[in-house]
């Protein structure tokens, strides 16, 4: 695809020049569209501007006139780029229809290209170019058919759709790929704006995914988005392909063109992503197809650019989306908090937009990150605040409303931007009906500063939802009392002050209010409200609408005689006013003072007796009583106006809807609808679908907010996911990797808002603070008491929790040990000499933070130690016991594995050219012996023999025991662990025993491959599983591929067999014999790598680890 969009861009300056010589790369000196653009940019001002283009306008338009015009082209383009700039050129549509039509080659591609830009699909001259496209769609011409399909994917008319679709279907089977493919994205247009025409061809968009051509499938996807959006049940059966089709992309399996930054076509996954969450919602059996293809994508997107952080959000959404998997949620939540956690905005913004689609399925994992949420709402960028107060709002619930809608407030009160000032509002609103408060500070505080504050921009149903809160009240009538005394009491206020500040929305809920509840205080004169609201009225700013308000309330006021000059004085105002409303509304007021008692009622309406003769003498048809006509309807048999039924599915994408959403369905700022999917999703069926909609209306009419909350549908959530492990500090790489930071203790002002703020998404009513970047979690062994009992034997051991998680999405997982005994390079030929150690000491130093300790019956965890240095001597004092044949081979760092009372485990491996050694010591620092030794390993990825001459059954006070296990892969991964458990016997009690574990990296079993060319180009036919990516080169001062082979090498242990020219060869081996072969060439700036090999998952996995060295040099 990049070399398209070089020659794209390398052509486009020759079409813009106009010279007759091809491969112009600037405009000609002689080009009038060239001096067109010069003399618009040496201009001073918009005035000279219009000038020059009115003169150019008239210079085309004289000339597109003359018969024997032959610079149409050019005169093309000058009038687009007139339009461009804002001036109308209508005289020149004709003749860019005329060019596409007579011209040659070069000349309808610049016809059709004016006409695409200057008409529009319902544009009455569009209908001349239909024979146009028919002719060209019939063309033995390839690029004139090309031309043709590319308008009709743009613009064509929807009428004339059943003229072109015979041809349009014909191209899904034209042999050149482009075809098949602009044929397809024009049925998805003619899908978009008439649905119902292309409704017989869907086993032809079947056709289409699964053509050859990547570029053709993935075309057809766009289609298949639009139809499993609005009937997700009638696409079940393509589950499969779709999971297939992303099984390959991730793998890798497309071509090099369709890669982005060495990211396998990265649009195309997020597409698939979105698909299968739309295929797997609340359906198991669809879902379990789509686990593994998920947790590939969540493995293979690292974190280190910004399309596979799109990837990472899409794969999370649809983890969330889909009947739930733990194993997969615990994956999801980690990558969010990965982001979530991270210092850089960006990753932060994705992170909490991420927590605010899945919260509504998982409230509880809000919890994880509360304290960053907290500082989040004090950050320093608008955007990540505002999604921070969306994803309060995603969890606000009865007993933190309060805390949550200060917070909005106070957001609203700085914000400058209208489109979110609006937004919050509508959330404000939204909570402060969903809960209702019947304190008198809510409503001063929440619903005054919400019309304040958000003025006109505030959607009309707001300030109407609340007054209809404020006149149905709640059930205590005398807080409903107190409540609207309160409210006239604050308005009466307000209109004393400065009324003229106050937005009309706010002045139109005022006068109501005023109008009905200001009886309630007693010694408020009605005249007193009168002259409040008639100084509104003589306001300038002041809008009819509000004025129409206004008079209303004083018609209210005005009963009994009250305020008898004020109002008589606005009935004489607006009885002449030009306003129709107004002068009807200013005559109400004065009507309650009108002396009705000697007015008669003509009930004939003679009066316009009249009127009706002079209308039946000028034709006018007599009237007609209602049952009459409706019997001349029936004998006369007019057209029945009663709608057909309904033959096919409504499509909601061809709806408008119109009206204001609630932010719970829809949110103005996120665009994440938690568990609701899109509006455009229920247009499969022809019922009305009142999923998420309000009940308002019951067989007794309306119900009350306390009959609402009773029948409210509770939305089970999820079952919580367990947080996984944090991970360790970073290494330093330059990935942009989210890493946790270690923050300090929260301060009790922020501890107290998060409690506030995060209360009732627990199990218990009040929350129990978690720190921001917690290490380890705390889980008591089930059965164990607090102390224990006498004579009960309870071992424990220092071992990692068991992941089930690789994890691939942080840099400082790649090479370096966590937890029990992941391996860590340290520099090569480091040898102490053989000597006594005190183990005592030794083993003071070896306890770990935050490690597990491991019972009969359960887990609980070990008290961290205040220290831990990176050089401890126990390393120094442990190597002196490696065997004599492994003491000068390269090691790693002596890691813990577990510990109890008496018996400590530590491991590391060693190098060998063959084979990879584990060696663990087994210490004892008690006086007495430990006896019945007996270690077991295993491992899923591994091959695991005991490699010493003979097993250590006893170990002596004070004294360390070593044991040798050989290692080799039997199933590559890019990371690899080996469990075991040793048991024990000790002083003469009760058997004991501890479990542990210790993980490696695949680069430990990679040795060089040592074969010549020749061999190397027969291994290479023989060798099935293969991968291909595009690596980032590196320049050390030397040739590009040279330098970064030569980085390779040096950190995987690779062979470089060959170097020639562009291209290299390179081969190794994976403990023992599991060959694999890599080939190399330098393709457009990157480093083009095929990798092959008999073993399945061995490329991807090196792949992935070449991948890392490069990143890390």
């Amino acid at each position: 695809m990049s070399d398209v969009v070089e020659k794209t861009l390398t052509a486009l300056p020759s079409l813009l020049s106009l010279d007759s010589q091809p491969g112009s790369a600037k405009l000609s000196s002689t080009s009038k569209l060239g001096n067109l653009i010069r003399g618009i940019t040496e201009l001073t001002s918009k005035h000279e501007e219009e000038k020059l283009i009115q003169r150019e306008l008239v210079s085309i338009k004289e000339q597109v006139s003359s018969p024997n015009t032959s610079m149409m082209k050019e005169l093309m383009v000058r009038a687009i780029y007139c339009e461009m700039l804002g001036y109308e050129a209508s005289f020149s549509y004709i003749h860019a229809i005329k060019l596409a039509q007579q011209g040659t080659v070069l000349e309808k591609r610049v016809g059709y290209l004016a006409v695409s830009l200057f008409l529009n699909e319902s544009h009455e001259l569009l209908l001349l170019l239909v024979n146009t496209v028919l002719k060209d769609l019939q063309s033995t011409n390839l690029i004139e058919v090309c031309m043709a399909l590319t308008v009709v994917s743009q613009i064509f008319p929807r009428d004339m759709i059943p003229a072109i679709l015979p041809l349009v279907e014909e191209k899904l089977n034209h042999p050149k790929e482009i075809i098949r493919r602009k044929a397809v994205l024009a049925l998805y247009k003619f899908y978009l704006i008439a649905p119902n025409q292309v409704q017989h061809i869907h086993n032809k968009f079947r056709q289409a995914l699964c053509d050859r051509d990547p570029g053709v499938m993935t075309a057809s996807l766009h289609i298949y988005l639009q139809m499993i959006q609005e009937n997700p049940e009638g696409y079940k059966d393509l589950t499969s392909s779709f999971v297939t089709i992303l099984k390959q992309v991730v793998g890798g399996k497309l071509p090099m063109d369709f890669n982005y930054h060495s990211i396998p076509a990265p649009w195309l996954q997020i597409q698939l992503l979105r698909i299968l969450s739309l295929l797997g919602k609340n359906d198991q059996s669809t879902s379990e197809i789509m686990y593994e293809v998920l947790d590939e994508s969540l493995r293979r997107a690292e974190m280190n650019h910004n399309i596979t952080y799109a990837i990472l959000y899409e794969s999370v959404k649809c983890i969330y989306t889909i009947h739930p998997k733990s194993g997969l949620l615990e994956k999801a939540a980690k990558c969010i908090g990965n982001f979530v956690l991270s210092p850089k905005i960006n990753l932060k913004y994705l992170g909490l937009k991420a927590l605010t689609y899945v919260v509504q399925q998982d409230p509880k994992l809000a919890l994880q990150h509360q304290m960053t949420i907290i500082e989040c709402l004090d950050h320093p960028d608008l955007i990540v605040k505002r999604e921070t107060l969306e994803l309060l709002f995603r969890i606000t619930n009865a007993q933190n409303v309060t805390v949550i809608v200060e917070k909005m407030l106070e957001f609203l009160c700085m914000s400058k931007d209208d489109y979110t000032s609006t937004d919050l509002v509508g959330k404000v609103a939204e909570l402060a009906e969903k809960y209702p408060s019947r304190s008198d500070c809510t409503l001063k505080n929440t619903m005054n500063t919400v019309f304040s504050v958000g003025g006109d921009m505030m959607q009309p149903d707001i300030p109407n939802n609340f007054l209809k809160l404020l006149s149905e009240g709640f059930d205590s009538v005398e807080e409903d009392r107190k409540l609207r005394l309160f409210a006239v009491d604050s308005y009466i206020s307000l209109l004393q002050g400065e009324p003229g500040k106050l937005p009309q929305r706010f002045l139109q809920v005022i006068s109501w209010v005023l109008g009905e509840y200001s009886y309630l205080k007693e010694e408020l004169e009605p005249a007193t409200v009168l002259r409040l609201l008639a100084k509104v009225l003589d306001m300038k700013q002041t809008s009819s609408e509000t004025k129409s308000w206004v008079l209303m309330a004083m018609t209210k006021l005005c009963q009994g005689g009250n305020g008898l000059s004020v109002t008589q004085e606005v009935s004489e105002t607006y009885s002449s006013s030009m306003d129709t409303v107004l002068r009807q509304k200013g005559a109400g007021a004065a009507a309650p003072h009108c002396d009705n008692a000697g007015l008669q009622v003509d009930s004939s309406l003679s009066f316009l007796d009249g009127f009706v003769s002079e209308a039946l003498a000028a034709g006018a048809a007599p009237y007609k009583p209602p049952h009459q006509r409706q019997e001349e309807l029936v004998q006369a048999k007019v057209l029945s106006l009663e709608p057909y039924g309904l033959s096919l599915p409504i499509s909601m994408s061809s709806c408008n809807i119109a009206d204001r959403q609630s932010p719970t369905l829809l949110s103005m700022s996120s665009g994440l609808s938690g568990d609701s999917t899109d509006l455009s999703h229920k247009g499969g069926s022809t019922t009305l679908k009142l999923d998420g909609v309000k009940r308002v209306w019951g067989r007794e009419g309306y119900l009350s907010q306390k009959e609402l909350m009773e029948e409210a549908v509770q939305i089970e959530a999820p079952s919580p996911v367990r947080s996984p492990n944090h991970q360790a500090e970073d290494d330093g790489s330059q990935s942009q990797a989210a890493t946790p930071t270690q923050t300090s203790e929260p301060e009790p002002e922020k501890q107290q808002l998060a409690s506030s703020l995060f209360v009732g998404l627990g199990s218990q009513s009040s929350v129990c603070l978690v720190k921001a970047t917690p290490q380890r979690f705390r889980r008591k062994a089930k059965g164990q008491s607090s102390s224990s009992e006498p004579g009960t034997q309870i071992s424990y051991s220092l071992v990692s929790p068991p992941s089930t998680v690789d994890n691939l999405l942080c840099n400082n997982l790649l090479d370096s040990n966590i937890n029990s005994g992941e391996t860590s390079e340290v520099s090569g030929g480091h040898t102490t000499p053989n000597g006594t150690c005190d183990v005592e000491a030794e083993l003071t130093d070896s306890k770990i933070k935050g490690r597990y300790l491991t019972g009969d019956s359960g887990l609980a965890a070990a008290a961290p130690s205040p220290h831990e240095e990176p050089n401890r001597p126990k390393d120094i004092c442990l190597s002196s016991h490696l065997p004599a044949e492994l003491s000068g081979l390269f090691h790693s760092e002596i890691t813990p594995l577990c510990s109890s009372q008496c018996l400590h485990l530590s491991a590391c491996h060693v190098q060998k050219e063959d084979s990879l050694v584990l060696v663990i010591f087994i210490s004892n620092s008690s006086d007495c012996a430990i006896q019945q030794t007996l270690l077991d390993l295993d491992s899923e990825q591994l091959e695991v023999s005991s490699a010493s001459d003979s097993p250590v059954e006893e170990v002596r006070g004070h004294s360390v025991a070593v044991c040798q296990y050989s290692l080799t892969v039997k199933r590559p991964s890019a990371h690899v662990e080996v469990t075991g458990m040793v048991s024990y016997l000790f002083c003469a009690e009760m058997p004991q025993a501890a479990q542990f574990s210790y993980k490696l990296s695949l680069t430990s079993f990679i040795r060089p491959l040592m074969v010549s060319t020749e061999e190397y180009g027969t291994m290479w036919l023989t060798f099935t599983h293969d991968t291909k990516q595009n690596l980032a080169l590196i320049s050390d001062g030397q040739e590009p591929l040279t330098a970064t082979l030569n980085v390779l090498k040096k950190k995987l242990q690779l062979h470089v067999v060959e170097i020639i020219g562009m291209e290299g060869i390179v081969a190794c081996q994976v403990l023992r014999n599991q060959p694999c072969l890599m080939h190399c060439r330098v393709h457009a700036g990157m480093l083009a790598v095929w990798m092959r090999s008999p073993v399945p998952d061995l490329p991807d996995c090196l792949i992935y680890h070449c991948q890392r060295a490069l990143q890390e040099h």
